[in-house]
């Protein structure tokens, strides 16, 4: 029997061989499962190492890539590089993300390395989405880095989510504005239960005039599971950036919050901010009184933090 992840592959791959927008890559078990290109987006298999590279061409408008993985083999470790080249003024949108299904013994895992290389007064909304599911007693392990270099002008979205399943993850985001009014916005949401762990490193560096960054990490920890976070950010010209770390702690689960903000230029404005703390009673007790059980509006209050 096909286990849900499997099913959903399938079903997108039919999704995407029936309709003629936008560039795919999906990757099962470490192999190319199917691939399409369009006239303006090129997927190509890197030849030295495990992963492709995605050519967007300049002024590329309202098309999208979308590059899923899947792991279903338990034990299974799988690693790839990935490189995005936006050409100057496109504006597309990037979906990805990794699904694992260990119903064995062993870890199962997957390391992938996506490197951006965002053109002159290019748009890039990139959302990446991570799950696990399994009965198995080995583990679920994730360990994405997002690499991205932006151009005079640029400007990239960055949506992350990491829902359920996930046994381990460590995640890492490097991003440099290099060019005049480049623009960073980096959107995280987390969540671990039982007895997960997740480690959330970022590097931002604000280096053209006029550069702006935005990072803003949202989790809920339940249970005994643990989160750190690590937001770092660097301002060398002129520039604006704003961190924000907020997170519900729940059970007997541990959140470390360590914002941390450098400026080594006059013009330099930067500001962090970081809040842990229990969802509040007065909160339930509202919803209650519209009908739901204590357990629904917990959930109700869950969802629309992490939305």
């Amino acid at each position: 029997m096909l286990n849900e992840i499997q099913e959903k592959i399938l079903s997108i791959v039919a999704d995407m061989k029936g309709t003629g927008e936008g560039a795919v890559n999906i990757r099962s078990d470490g192999t190319k499962a199917f691939r399409r290109n369009t006239e303006h987006i090129v997927i190509e298999s890197k030849t030295d190492k495990d992963g492709i590279d995605i050519r967007i061409a300049p002024f590329t408008k309202h098309e999208s890539v979308h590059i899923p993985v899947v792991l279903t083999k338990s034990g299974f470790h799988d690693m790839v590089y990935n490189d995005f080249f936006v050409g100057e003024g496109a504006d597309v949108t990037i979906v990805a993300g990794c699904g694992i299904h260990n119903c064995g013994s062993c870890d199962s895992e997957h390391d992938g390395i996506h490197t951006f290389y965002v053109g002159k007064n290019a748009r890039v909304k990139y959302i990446e989405k991570h799950y696990g599911e399994g009965e198995g007693g080995g583990k679920r392990i994730l360990n994405p880095q997002t690499i991205l270099y932006l151009e005079e002008g640029a400007s990239v979205t960055l949506e992350t989510s990491q829902i359920r399943g996930v046994d381990d993850t460590k995640r890492y985001t490097k991003a440099e504005c290099q060019g005049a009014n480049s623009e960073i916005i980096i959107r995280e949401n987390l969540l671990t239960h039982a007895n997960q762990h997740a480690v959330s490193e970022m590097d931002v560096f604000l280096r053209g005039v006029d550069s702006k960054a935005q990072v803003v990490s949202r989790s809920v920890a339940q249970d005994e599971s643990s989160q750190i976070f690590y937001p770092r950010v660097e301002g060398d010209e002129k520039c604006f950036g704003h961190v924000q770390c907020d997170a519900i702690i729940m059970g007997k689960a541990k959140v470390r919050a360590i914002p941390e903000i450098t400026c080594n230029h006059v013009d330099a404005s930067l500001i962090h901010e970081a809040a842990i703390g229990r969802i509040a009673g007065e909160q339930i007790l509202k919803l209650m009184t519209l009908g739901l059980t204590a357990e629904e509006a917990e959930q109700k209050i869950l969802e629309g933090f992490l939305r």
